[in-house]
């Protein structure tokens, strides 16, 4: 369709997903728990990272700051998502989807940086120990995670800026949010080129911090298979098995929706399939940070002591 003959919408309206009577009751109600739980669970790692003076190294300050990245993350989506399972079909302001959109996007780049960084970082631990806390000091650390949210809020902006410079003809989103696909298919021209510059963007930081990620773990599989003794090697490979379970979730997910053509699978799918990264992720890592890190647990014993010491003298 011709650009002059497009109708400009100031409005979406996002589908969501279709439920009814008390599965739309179930569905609501279940939605809130997991995103209350990830809320309590991502915020309770960054309180106890902060009181618990056993975690305070370079590995747990990368957790911390990715628990709190996942507490806007899921925040970003998961309000609509809740509405349009109470209300079914919401409208959503033109400016307020793109804002979305953008918000999302970015916070995404930035996790996919974020964990390149806490894979390094797991690296230098047990590659180069000697040297550990000079290569990860405390301003090395703050330097590294500035640079990823900044990286991941700049990546964002070409294709966030080239959807918005689209123009709509239609407005039902066949989403719960604003997303890059489910909007391309809304305009009135063809999206090809945008479908390119998204997909290489997109596919080239994502791509290349995931090749980063596997050298540097296979660096770090050599380095504990040299290791003398079973009970070592176990010991390194637990420091790390919680942050590949991590990687795994995210970036199985990631590759399935955003690398590719987004027609090239069919139109609603991508909604149920970023329930899995926007929802379920968040909900799981704190989880698999607490469950499989014997050090997390140690910390937790340590302050519900001191909790308890407190009590009894007040």
């Amino acid at each position: 369709m011709d650009h002059g003959n497009h109708t400009w919408t100031q409005n979406f309206i996002l589908n969501g997903f279709t439920t009814t009577g008390t599965l739309r009751l179930l569905a609501f109600s279940g939605t809130l728990c997991i995103y209350l739980l990830t809320l309590a669970g991502n915020l309770f790692i960054i309180v106890l990272i902060q009181a618990d003076s056993g975690l305070s190294t370079p590995m747990y300050f990368f957790i911390s700051v990715l628990s709190f990245l996942e507490l806007w993350y899921v925040s970003t989506t998961v309000p609509t998502l809740l509405h349009t399972l109470l209300h079914g079909h919401s409208p959503i302001s033109s400016a307020v989807c793109f804002i979305q959109l953008y918000v999302f996007h970015s916070l995404g780049m930035t996790e996919c940086y974020l964990l390149g960084v806490m894979a390094l970082d797991r690296y230098f631990a047990i590659c180069r120990p000697l040297h550990y806390h000079v290569l990860m000091s405390r301003q090395i650390q703050l330097w590294l995670a500035g640079t990823t949210w900044v990286a991941g809020f700049s990546a964002a902006l070409v294709p966030a800026s080239l959807t918005v410079s689209l123009p709509f003809c239609l407005k039902e989103v066949a989403h719960y949010f604003c997303d890059l696909a489910p909007l391309m298919r809304l305009a009135c021209v063809d999206t090809s080129w945008h479908t390119q510059v998204h997909g290489a963007i997109i596919g080239v930081a994502t791509g290349c911090n995931f090749v980063l990620i596997l050298g540097l773990y296979g660096g770090i599989l050599r380095a504990v298979l040299k290791l003398p003794s079973a009970a070592s090697r176990a010991k390194a490979f637990s420091t790390c098995s919680s942050h590949i379970t991590v990687v795994a979730l995210f970036y199985a997910s990631a590759f399935t929706v955003y690398v590719g053509p987004p027609r090239s699978h069919p139109e609603g799918t991508d909604k149920h399939i970023a329930l899995v990264y926007a929802l379920l992720t968040p909900f799981l890592n704190p989880i698999i940070y607490t469950l499989r890190n014997r050090e997390v647990k140690e910390a937790m014993k340590r302050i519900t002591v001191r909790i308890r010491t407190i009590l009894k003298e007040c």
